[in-house]
Order: C-alpha cells, then structure tokens, then sequence
C-alpha cells in the first residue's frame, strides 16, 4: 500500500513539474543537443546519427533522437519537448528514493532524506530545463541501484542505455565499474581477481559497453576524430591544461561543490568529520562516501586535465550521494538534528536565488535563477518585430546565438547571429557570461533602447551609438 502511495505521490510531481515547465525553452548546451541535433535528425532522417560536423560534438545524439522521434508523432512543440522528458523524470525520482529506500527503512525519514536531495538547485533545473542530464542520471541511478540490489539483469540495462547518451554518460559507467570493484574490495573486502575474473560481472560490462563503443568506432571511422577536429567549433576546450589551469580547474571544481547553496552540505559534513569522526565507521556512511567519490572520478580526472572544466551538472551524481550523506550523518546526531536539517534545506533552497555579479561568469544552467529570462527574451524579439527590426541585423552572445526556433521550438527560424561589429542591434542579458572585452565594447559603444526586466532577470536591447566603431581585438 506504501509503495503504491509512493508512487502516485511521485508521478504527481511529475505531472506538476511538467505544468510548471513546459513553457521554459531550451537552455544552454542544449540549444545543441536537443534543438539543434535533433532539429536536423527531424528534417532529414532520425536513423542517421552522422551529423554535420558543425553541430556534432561527437557526442550519441540520443536525446536528439528522442526528441525528433516525439516531434514525429505529436508535432513540433515545447510542450512535447518537455512531455518526451516526463518518463525519464519520474525514473530518476523513483531511483532517488529506491536509493533512499536502502539507506532508510523508515518511511517519515525517507521523505525527509528526499526533500534534503531534492531541494539541491541544480537538481532541479534539469527537471525543468530539457536536459540530458535527467536520461543519464536515471540509467546510472538503474545500475547503481541494481548493483546495491545485486540484480545484475537490470545493472546491465542501465549501463547500455547510460553510454548511449553521451560522452559523459559513458565516463559515469566508468563510475559504476569503479564504484561496484571499490565495493567490492573495500566495503565486502574480497580479493580484487575474485571481481575481475567474476563472469557475471565482467560480462555486465561488456555487454553494457557495447552501444558506447561501437559509437565510438563508428564515428571515428567515418569522420576520422572523436571529439573534436581542427575546424570544430569547441577546438581548444579539450586541450591539455597547464599547472596554472590544472590548479584553477582544482578551485573551480571545488566551488562547483559549494555553489548554489551546497556550502551549507559541505561544512556540516566537514564539522562531523572533524568533531565526530567516529560516524563516518558507519557501513552505510562509508557506501555513501565511496559512490560520492567514484561516480564523478573519471569527470573529475577529465575536468582538471583539460582547458575548459566541466559545468556543475556533471556532478550531480556526486551532489546527489553527498546529500543523503549528509542525511544519515544528521540522523546519528542527537541533539539539534531538526534545527540542523531545517537550516540544510533552507540554505539549498536559497540556492535558485543566488545571482553573482555582472562580470561574474555562473552557471545558469545549474539553477532556477535565470528563469524569468525565457519570457524576457520573448518580449524583447516581439518589440524588435513590432519595430520593425530585421532579426538579420541583430546580434547576440551564446545561448541566444540560434534560431528563435531552437530555443522554442516554434516555427519562428529567423536567425540570431554571434555578437561582431556588422550588427548595429545587440540583445543582451545578464544570463550570458560575457568576457571583460565584450562588456567594455557594450558598455562603450552602445545604449540602451529598450528593457525587459523580472526580480533581478534582466533582458536589454542595445543599439550601436552613432560613429562608434567596433574594433576586434586579436
């Protein structure tokens, strides 16, 4: 009867998610990889994933599949975008608290532990931004939960969906492996041959590699690269860091940690550590630390090894293990656990109303902050055409450098080019993470004519002051 109750609460949120989003646009990485690859699989074949190369990241363009697929039956909408999300969405969430459910057997605190990882801001933006981020974390939540179940059928399944969806989906099945031998090793305290001459599991893997790696040598023999080639518009991000960048990597992963209200996590964790170690000798504790650590270990390694690190929704497997971490730490305290969670839940919550400053580059795709902007960006296109304003002649920065019909999925393609000195019309808001360069050319060379604003969500339209010239600096 619990688990029936259980259910129909967690399909209701579901259904209130999908009411609350389905007039929020495509948003960041995936003006890419759901409009833009899988508008082109719609027009032409959704069978064929070999993509232009000026679209293709090298990334399985599954949700792009998805989408085209959905856009095939019910036709080309946001609303669909964002229905073709529902299933994976109640998935994760039914995973979440299957993952709850194994740590905690009393159902008062199972909600309590849900609320605590739910009330995480960059959780919740990819319910309500379409993001591949909710496929992916369903299949790796599937396999880590099938291995705490030992059910070997379903880990498997969720390992050959998981690497089908993209790069990083396939360095979280490395985090599976490496979760479930560390189990194995550290936790059961078996022999490490025993693991890696087990049949069952090994041949789990293999069969769950098998979609990841034939894209892989599929791509890579017919396009001759993997990730990136010397004309892709993402060279250079995967290029090696320096100790300088190695160490700025080091800061920014740590913050990304930190951020959105996750500090609070943090340093409750960290005070634990420090005045009550002893808790961490907890069985449960130790599985929760290990699949903190091993689910992101092979991000975490790419992250600081390359030029351009990873944005905070890579890590919410992570974030995810850490806060029931924090859960179970709390529920062992016997004093002021209540004030304690109360204050956790609040900090978190907070989390969508951080704002940075201006010139402070965020990560808006991590949060629920920035989603006044859909709106604002509506009105601001409908005064351009009610002005009479060519969209050819206005400019903008990334992720509005796309056809409005790549953010909301309308039959609107005009075209927003990149921001460059042929354009006299800018629009600019402070979602954008601008370069210092590029606010002192605004600031400079342009001015204000119109302004959408909500809360602290701002939306300008800018027009290039009368004998400024535009100087590109190499």
């Amino acid at each position: 009867m619990m688990r029936y109750i259980i259910k129909s609460g967690l399909l209701t949120l579901t259904v209130v998610i999908f009411f609350l989003s389905k007039d929020i646009g495509i948003f960041w990485d995936n003006v890419l990889f759901v409009s833009k690859m899988g508008g082109y699989l719609y027009d032409h074949d959704i069978f064929n994933w070999l993509l232009p190369d000026i679209i293709d990241p090298g990334h399985p363009p599954f949700i792009g599949f998805i989408q085209a697929l959905g856009w095939n039956i019910f036709g080309k909408h946001l609303w669909v975008s964002h229905i073709i999300m529902t299933p994976f969405i109640y998935g994760l969430l039914y995973q979440i608290y299957i993952l709850v459910s194994h740590y905690i057997k009393n159902y008062k605190y199972q909600l309590l532990a849900f609320i605590l990882i739910l009330a995480d801001p960059t959780l919740q933006a990819q319910f309500f931004y379409v993001s591949p981020e909710v496929i992916q974390l369903f299949f790796f939540f599937l396999s880590v939960n099938s291995i705490l179940k030992d059910n070997i059928r379903l880990k498997t399944l969720g390992l050959f969906f998981l690497g089908l969806v993209s790069l990083r989906g396939m360095m979280l099945c490395a985090g599976v492996f490496i979760f479930e031998l560390s189990m194995y090793v550290l936790i059961k305290k078996r022999n490490l041959f025993d693991f890696l001459l087990n049949p069952k599991i090994i041949i789990s893997y293999i069969i769950g590699a098998i979609p990841a790696v034939s894209f892989i040598g599929w791509h890579y023999f017919t396009k001759g690269w993997v990730f990136t080639h010397e004309n892709s518009p993402w060279a250079g991000t995967n290029d090696f860091a320096n100790i300088k960048e190695f160490i700025f990597n080091l800061i920014v992963i740590s913050h990304r940690y930190m951020d959105f209200g996750r500090i609070g996590i943090v340093v409750f964790i960290l005070m634990v550590f420090i005045f009550k170690r002893r808790l961490f000798n907890d069985i449960n504790i130790k599985k929760l630390l290990l699949l903190a650590l091993t689910s992101v270990f092979v991000i975490i390694i790419v992250s600081l090894e390359i030029v351009n690190p990873m944005g905070h929704r890579y890590f919410i497997a992570s974030y995810i293990s850490i806060n029931l971490l924090s859960f179970l730490l709390l529920m062992q305290l016997n004093k002021l656990r209540k004030g304690i969670y109360i204050i956790l839940v609040t900090i978190l919550m907070t989390g969508n109303l951080w704002i940075y400053p201006e010139r402070i580059s965020q990560g808006w795709d991590a949060s629920l902050a920035g989603l006044p902007y859909f709106n604002l960006r509506r009105q601001a296109i409908e005064y351009l055409t009610e002005k009479k304003y060519d969209l050819k002649t206005t400019c903008s920065f990334f992720p509005n450098v796309a056809k409005v019909s790549d953010v909301d999925i309308n039959n609107d393609n005009r075209s927003i080019k990149e921001f460059n000195q042929d354009y006299d019309i800018v629009i600019y808001s402070n979602v954008y993470n601008l370069s210092d360069e590029e606010y002192e050319i605004l600031e400079k060379d342009y001015t204000i004519i119109k302004s959408f604003q909500t809360n602290r969500i701002y939306v300008n339209i800018m027009e290039k002051k009368q004998g400024a010239v535009w100087e590109r600096r190499e």
